[in-house]
């Protein structure tokens, strides 16, 4: 049995001012998400790791790099583990996305988006999956390993372990510095956490509502083209 940690990076100021970051280069952690991954860090801390696999987008490098501080270890890079090729979308703000016809076929029928000048959603969960289960090879059967990636990419390779269909993975939630666990056995793959934080119950309580009329990008892609933005 190979046990994956599936790590989201910490929070970007693109996560917070709205805008699909995709493979912009210089995107950076915040201040609050060093935080989030110093924390993620700590917590992780007791577990054995035989090693850590990360995107090669900066933001995700630097929370792979908190994390293997108090480790012997090197960080892997794999481009397979990457964010979502966006095309002409990256860079653009979500509310100017939202407009846009192929956001409802992003929403409701995932399997079928290909993003302008971009990637199909199907083939980035394909090849983050692909990457998954080499790294369980290479690893070893009775190995655990962290996979440092993006939200939607988590989503596609949860939805993969799930047993649903990528047209589902929008049920999914991964938020900025969240673990979600997977342990592959020869039978199937088991989930064991989706979207631990760890943190108190703040995130449980609902949001003040919003004037009527006043346009929301929250219901998104999740972790990419959505209000998490990549």
């Amino acid at each position: 049995m190979t046990t994956v940690l599936l790590v989201r990076h910490g929070l970007t100021d693109a996560n917070t001012g709205g805008t699909l970051a995709g493979w912009t280069p210089g995107v950076h952690l915040a201040e609050k998400g060093r935080q989030q991954v110093s924390a993620l860090a700590e917590r992780l801390g007791a577990v054995p790791v035989a090693g850590v696999v990360s995107s090669p987008l900066e933001r995700c490098q630097e929370t792979a790099a908190a994390l293997v501080v108090s480790r012997d270890l090197a960080i892997t890079t794999d481009e397979r583990l990457g964010e979502c090729h966006y095309g002409d979308w990256q860079g653009q703000p979500l509310k100017v996305l939202a407009k846009d016809p192929l956001w409802k076929v992003v929403q409701a029928h995932p399997s079928a988006a290909t993003f302008p000048g971009g990637e199909a959603l199907r083939d980035t969960q394909a090849r983050a999956v692909a990457a998954v289960r080499e790294h369980n090879e290479r690893f070893g059967a009775a190995a655990t390993w962290i996979a440092v990636s993006h939200g939607d990419v988590i989503k596609a390779v949860l939805a993969d372990a799930l047993g649903l269909h990528l047209d589902e993975f929008q049920r999914i939630v991964v938020d900025p510095a969240s673990v979600s666990v997977v342990s592959y056995t020869t039978l199937r793959p088991f989930v064991l956490r989706m979207n631990d934080t760890g943190g108190g119950v703040s995130g449980l309580i609902p949001p003040k509502r919003r004037r009527r009329g006043k346009a929301s990008s929250e219901a998104v892609v999740g972790g990419g083209a959505g209000a998490e933005s990549s």
